[in-house]
């Protein structure tokens, strides 16, 4: 058996149940964590629809979250949710905010608070996101 992740008739993914359910499980965890819907609706006869418009920004502020997030286990346990939401947006067209917190759509500096703990350059992040988010294309069941 599987489940269907729809937008419209488009199938983004079409995972077995138990991953599904594993997936949907931390669905709940993060919309918690960033205090924002998914856009991933409730799943129903095996199928749930993604709301773009909704999934783009949570997409933009899971990719904040994990981007200031310097505990090493916090990272760890996030990588996996955020590349299968990352090949999600990838498959539903979604373009992904991926400039770094304080960096204004013009290139120049906004204000912010400064983060606690020093972060690695933003190269070096998006770069391994990246490394991640790629190698999972070919593992997450289409």
């Amino acid at each position: 058996m599987s489940q269907y992740y729809d937008m419209g008739d488009q199938t983004l993914w079409n995972p077995s149940n138990g991953a599904s359910w594993l997936f949907m499980s931390q669905v709940s965890v993060y919309q918690a964590e960033l205090g924002l819907p998914s856009g991933i609706g409730p799943m129903q006869a095996d199928e749930c629809q993604i709301d773009p418009l909704v999934f783009k920004e949570f997409v933009d502020a899971l990719l904040a979250w994990h981007r200031r997030t310097s505990h090493a286990v916090i990272v760890a346990l996030s990588e996996g949710f955020v590349a299968t939401v990352l090949v999600l947006a990838e498959r539903a067209g979604v373009e992904v905010n991926w400039l770094p917190a304080g960096v204004a759509e013009d290139g120049g500096l906004k204000d912010v608070q400064v983060p606690a703990a020093p972060v690695s350059s933003e190269g070096a992040w998006a770069a391994a996101l990246t490394d991640l988010f790629v190698s999972s294309v070919g593992v997450v069941e289409v």
